[in-house]
């Protein structure tokens, strides 16, 4: 039985966002997974609730061989003030799949943090929605070792609004401030903490 999957999408008053690179995600976890997957192009396939055609929502895809599942749910941003360093070297979340257990486990050892940052063989990853970027005062980077290379993470470094290094524990003081991206956020509404606000 083939995993299920997620495609989280941004919808802006009856727009969907960034759907090129939704797409080639969509595409690519379904050549990984499945043996022979037929073409679905999201385009055709998700129609926008009238509901939906003001405000901001998330539009979650859920699916496997085929779409299983489309829903349209109201966004709200969450607030992000501190977050907890949460070491797991084994952790492996190359596809949006449904089951976020392990990602939940790590999640509820962030003690009094709104999040986490994972650190994996001692490179930061990602939150437990979001991948992580930092601020060295001129330039945003993002690390070169995500957990699960986000959509928005793409179009950044594609527009050359964000660059791409490896970024260790012991680097962290090099950066002023940290922010989180994903689908729902970027560099203009994304959480963003001092660098003092990460928790060891």
């Amino acid at each position: 039985m083939s995993p299920l999957l997620i495609e989280t999408i941004k919808c802006h008053n009856g727009k969907l966002c960034n759907l090129g690179f939704h797409q080639c995600r969509f595409d690519l976890a379904r050549k990984s997974l499945l043996s022979t997957p037929t073409k679905i192009l999201l385009s055709e396939t998700i129609e926008i609730p009238e509901e939906a055609g003001i405000g901001l929502f998330r539009c979650r895809v859920l699916y496997a061989d085929e779409i299983e599942k489309i829903e349209f749910l109201p966004h709200r941003y969450r607030k992000v003030n501190s977050l907890k360093l949460i070491e797991d070297n084994f952790i492996d979340y190359r596809f949006k799949l449904s089951d976020r257990q392990k990602l939940s486990q790590l999640f509820e050892q962030r003690g009094d943090c709104d999040d986490i940052l994972i650190v994996k063989n001692g490179c930061i990853t990602d939150s437990y929605t979001a991948n992580s970027v930092f601020f060295d005062g001129k330039i945003w980077w993002t690390p070169d070792t995500p957990l699960l290379p986000g959509t928005q993470r793409a179009r950044l470094i594609s527009e050359k609004k964000i660059k791409v290094c490896r970024i260790e524990v012991s680097d962290l003081p090099k950066y002023q401030k940290a922010g989180l991206i994903n689908a729902m956020q970027d560099l203009e509404n994304m959480p963003v903490l001092t660098i003092n606000n990460i928790k060891f």
